[in-house]
């Protein structure tokens, strides 16, 4: 069992469950997923794109990831339908808290001018956080990069309230900056 699953069920469930005055632990919130997704619009001219993310982002999860098509045509991008234009990857389970720990204590420590995270929440308990460069990542060697990518890591939570989700990830130890 990895460290941050044993610390959510020895000391952040018990402690939500009263901070909220839940009845049950089944409304305890949990962490379901978290999705890596990064969109790559220059992929519509060099498809090699596409695959050096893809590589980027197995490497960074430990997990297959997949390109994303585009659902339309759109012709002031050079887009028609069916055409790959970005990867994304979503891990659960053991993978999952396996990646949040290596995120907070390794990754987020590297950027430069680290001062924390915006702790804004979508509204339903989940947040999302953009990456400016996939190098932040250990894994990732540098040398080897040809074109620096962001992307987007997604934390979704079965909160109900930006409340709860905000309380569930900060004992989890991301870094909010505010609040």
């Amino acid at each position: 069992m990895t460290t941050l699953k044993k610390q959510y069920d020895e000391k952040i469930a018990p402690a939500l469950m009263k901070q909220f005055n839940y009845s049950s632990p089944m409304q305890i919130p949990r962490l379901v997923k978290i999705v890596l997704n990064e969109g790559l619009g220059d992929a519509t001219q060099d498809k090699k794109i596409i695959d050096t993310a893809i590589a980027e982002l197995t490497t960074i999860t430990g997990q297959k990831a997949v390109q994303t098509l585009s659902k339309k045509d759109i012709s002031n991008f050079k887009v028609r339908k069916k055409m790959p234009i970005g990867a994304r990857v979503t891990l659960r389970r053991d993978r999952m808290y396996e990646f949040m720990e290596r995120f907070i204590r390794i990754a987020l420590p590297r950027i430069r001018d680290f001062k924390g995270i915006n702790g804004k929440l979508d509204g339903r308990g989940n947040y999302t956080v953009g990456v400016t460069e996939q190098i932040i990542f250990p894994e990732i060697n540098i040398d080897t990069v040809s074109k620096m990518t962001g992307m987007n890591i997604t934390f979704v939570t079965t909160a109900r309230t930006d409340e709860e989700g905000y309380a569930l990830l900060k004992e989890f130890g991301l870094p909010f900056n505010n609040k």
